[in-house]
């Protein structure tokens, strides 16, 4: 081991590797207790846990190279594109965790606090009106009824591990719980359009593909303000912004 990366860090948290092991201090230890309760319970492929020394969790890395990157082309196959919705197929049909979930929460919730971010995004002139104004319309259709599911909750497409077309690893479970399909399933495509046929060929189900694109545009308003107070940016090419440009 030559030198220690610095994977994410911001005010909440960090993640840190050293050689093949991660370091994840975070400020909430509720997040940790979901996480590794989660990967203990989830029947896919998680990462393994090496020790928890509050507020440090350490994990093994997970073989594989990420499924994609917000903001790049992914070189993963169709085929583990395809694998990674089968795999998630698995952890939704998984007896539902004892926990609630972070992102549990009623359609008037989601619709109260969307509202009121848009308002903040208008405003201060993070986003143009119009912008906002459509996307928020489309978002709409993210608050249709929906039955709860074992929900990873951040299914990031950098979150996915695949060796050529196997999943080897899913990866930050801190926001499992009780949750939305169609969100995992969104969350895992922003951003990679064009790969929502062959995640959705592999989840191996009819998904209602307009909650999807809701999902797309409710995640990106609610997220672009705090990815610019935290270091991070939202309007690079086919990031946050990018998702709520192509609803236009």
């Amino acid at each position: 081991m030559d030198e220690i990366e610095v994977v994410v860090a911001h005010s909440e948290r960090a993640t840190l590797r050293a050689g093949d092991v991660f370091l994840k201090v975070d400020a909430d230890q509720a997040r940790t207790d979901v996480e590794v309760e989660a990967m203990s319970l989830a029947p896919v492929p998680t990462p393994q846990v090496l020790w928890r020394k509050p507020p440090v969790l350490a994990i093994a890395a997970v073989p594989g190279t990420v499924l994609g990157r917000l903001g790049g082309p992914s070189t993963a196959s169709a085929a583990a594109w395809a694998a990674a919705g089968a795999v998630i197929r698995q952890l939704h049909e998984a007896p539902l965790p004892p926990w609630p979930g972070r992102r549990r929460r009623g359609p008037d919730e989601w619709a109260a606090e969307l509202d009121r971010e848009c308002e903040l995004l208008v405003t201060n002139g993070v986003l143009p009106a119009d912008l906002v104004t459509r996307n928020r319309q489309v978002a709409e259709a993210a608050f249709r009824p929906w039955t709860p599911v074992f929900a990873h909750g951040d299914l990031q497409v950098e979150h996915v591990f695949v060796d050529g077309d196997e999943v080897t690893g899913i990866i930050d479970w801190s926001e499992a719980g009780r949750g939305n399909a169609l969100f995992d399933l969104a969350t895992l495509t922003l951003g990679h359009e064009e790969r929502l046929d062959d995640v959705i060929a592999g989840y191996g189900t009819d998904v209602d593909l307009d909650a999807i694109r809701a999902w797309w545009s409710l995640r990106s308003l609610l997220g672009v303000r705090w990815l610019v107070e935290h270091g991070f940016d939202p309007f690079a090419p086919g990031c946050e912004v990018d998702v709520l440009r192509s609803r236009m």
